[in-house]
């Protein structure tokens, strides 16, 4: 019965901090430790970049082939996170505990018995695996080393990203920072033992891999048990159409947008060996690599942002204060491409340097890895609009719009420019390709932009008495 109570407290605590608290401070508070948990997932990844880097070009090559398989997990992790965990926030909102308890459960253990069937198919198609994911001759035997850990780690990855979403949207960002955060950092700590120490070369990053992924997913389960938070339990796994049609309202979009980024990152590792010089191959594919994972640091930072807008959004629109959704969107906004301005500055200057980092020995491969980056410096600004615009219509249930949104940036804009660009300008056509799509995303995110506004706007004035 002290428990229960106790759990009230907590929750009605929660509610009148997310409603009531100053916008700008809440999005803050909420959204300072995704940004660290992000930013050190994401230097991990640059670690790993690191210590390959140090091994060959072939192994640079094969963690940038893995990548393509990293973001297809990330997909089915995203698709369960993103679609419960929006629901937790809008039924917690609403104050439906029994709801979100249900929904929490069924997210997450759908997600597991999924990346378990997905794990199986992959450790027993390896070597097609590999071939399918962009790998050459000369990287295929580096990128089986790496996979097979990580479809051994993919049952964690999977479930670990439905927990940390959850946690996330209930407005408990510290406890899915302390998740994410421990295990890289225990990667950090690992790289280096398994790959020099233990010479097990690629295979030892991805052990570490896997080894840290195990660990973020116990803390995140175990984080969910504390007072406050919706628990995981296996009676609450309650499947239904209606569950599922629910989480594919709002997980459509994030599955749409982690989908065709693995697809564009199979496309990029193929384009990449078919325009590169002649026996160069390995150090254009290991270039885009490289920029992929400096971006995708880069990339956290503003993510961490809109993931602490996202439950602001979702407890005040299932609470009717759209005033407030209206005021978090735009400061999200304005922060977001503030940021992402000095960081494209700083890339676009240090470019060459921020390459040679992970391979200085591989002239090749500074080169062409130095202007596609400054090419994503360029637009990246541009992404200051677009991923807050789709976070809302995502949260709010604009599913289409959404949808649209989360396929436009890798798929509707990226592979006509993909097509066309190298087709044109040759290896110079590809480096640009992903800048190109941005631009052209930024474009389609403005009537959106509008529109949203100018709704929430009306909704506000129609219910002013709740704001």
């Amino acid at each position: 019965m002290r428990d229960a109570q106790d759990d009230i407290q907590k929750r009605q605590a929660k509610y009148e901090q997310m409603t009531g608290t100053p916008v700008p401070k809440l999005v803050l508070r909420l959204a300072v430790p995704t940004i660290i948990s992000m930013s050190v997932s994401a230097m991990y990844n640059l670690v790993d970049s690191y210590f390959v880097g140090h091994i060959s070009t072939g192994a640079t090559a094969a963690v940038g082939v893995a990548f393509a398989y990293q973001a297809f997990i990330q997909a089915i992790g995203f698709f369960f996170g993103s679609g419960s965990g929006n629901y937790l926030s809008r039924a917690l909102g609403a104050r439906d505990i029994r709801g979100a308890e249900k929904m929490a459960a069924t997210g997450f253990f759908t997600s597991l018995i999924l990346a378990i069937i997905v794990a199986v198919a992959g450790m027993t198609a390896l070597t097609p695996m590999a071939r399918l994911l962009g790998a050459t001759d000369e990287v295929l035997p580096y990128a089986e080393d790496y996979l097979r850990y990580l479809f051994l780690a993919t049952p964690f990855l999977v479930s670990q990203m439905s927990l940390n979403n959850q946690l996330r949207m209930q407005g408990n960002a510290f406890f899915a920072m302390i998740g994410v955060a421990s295990g890289a950092i225990l990667n950090v700590i690992l790289d280096p033992i398994f790959i020099f120490r233990m010479d097990m070369g690629v295979a030892g990053a991805s052990l570490a891999t896997a080894v840290s992924q195990f660990v973020s997913w116990c803390m995140l389960l175990w984080g969910t048990s504390f007072h406050g938070n919706v628990h995981i339990h296996l009676r609450n796994f309650a499947p239904s159409a209606e569950r599922y049609s629910e989480i594919g309202a709002v997980g459509l979009p994030s599955l749409m947008r982690q989908s065709l980024g693995c697809i564009s990152t199979i496309c990029l590792n193929w384009a990449a060996a078919k325009y590169a010089v002649p026996g160069c191959e390995a150090s254009t594919i290991a270039a885009f690599s490289v920029v992929s994972r400096v971006m995708l640091c880069a990339m956290s930072v503003i993510l961490g942002f809109g993931q602490g807008f996202q439950p602001v959004c979702g407890f005040n629109w299932g609470a009717g204060k759209y005033g407030r959704v209206r005021e978090a969107y735009i400061f999200t906004m304005k922060t977001s491409t503030t940021v992402i301005i000095l960081m494209s500055v700083y890339g676009y200057i240090f470019a060459p340097q921020i390459i040679a980092f992970f391979r200085s020995e591989d002239p090749e491969l500074i080169r062409i890895g130095t202007t596609v980056l400054r090419w994503q410096c360029v637009a990246f600004p541009f992404v200051g609009v677009t991923s807050p615009t789709n976070m809302l219509l995502q949260n709010i249930r604009r599913t289409v719009k959404a949808t649209l949104m989360s396929a436009s940036r890798q798929g509707i804009f990226f592979y006509p420019a993909l097509l066309i660009a190298p087709h044109l300008w040759g290896l110079s056509g590809l480096q640009a390709t992903m800048a190109i799509s941005d631009t052209c995303t930024f474009i389609l995110s403005l009537p959106f932009c509008i529109g949203i506004i100018r709704e929430l706007t009306r909704r506000e004035n129609g219910t002013s008495g709740n704001q």
